[in-house]
């Protein structure tokens, strides 16, 4: 079982956790991009339908783990606009519950540069952790 850490004092963050407490057998899903991954292919450039769809790879990868959404402790989101991720904000969110329900894990944002494949908007990696 995971369990949200939360400082005495500290308020309560919105959507993420400070930190997790997990015990299990750990699972890392390598950055996943907002293309369909049978094909490889791109299906939009919009940044919202690229969030949904890197978040939905990476239920799939948990999946094969025999995990789901509710074990991920961790997420780093890349992305190449902080501005865009911050005005669609609500959209992501309404994609995030969509996708991964109301797991809120401790959860870290990174502008980049670039990503390795041009048209990408966003990368996003996890790590889940199974109880024992």
């Amino acid at each position: 079982m995971n369990r949200a850490l939360l400082p005495p004092g500290w308020d309560a963050p919105k959507g993420y956790a400070n930190g997790i407490a997990a015990r299990g057998t750990q699972v890392y899903v390598a950055g996943q991009i907002g293309w369909n991954p049978a094909t490889s292919a791109f299906e939009t450039d919009d940044f919202v339908g690229q969030v949904r769809q890197a978040l939905s790879n990476i239920v799939d990868v948990l999946k094969a783990a025999g995990a789901g959404p509710e074990h991920v402790v961790r997420l780093t989101w890349y992305v190449v606009d902080k501005a865009e991720y911050a005005a669609r904000l609500r959209e992501v969110g309404d994609a995030y519950r969509a996708t991964l329900g109301r797991n809120f894990p401790a959860m870290t944002l990174v502008e980049v540069k670039s990503l390795l494949e041009p048209r990408a908007r966003v990368e996003i990696e996890a790590t889940a952790v199974l109880p024992d």
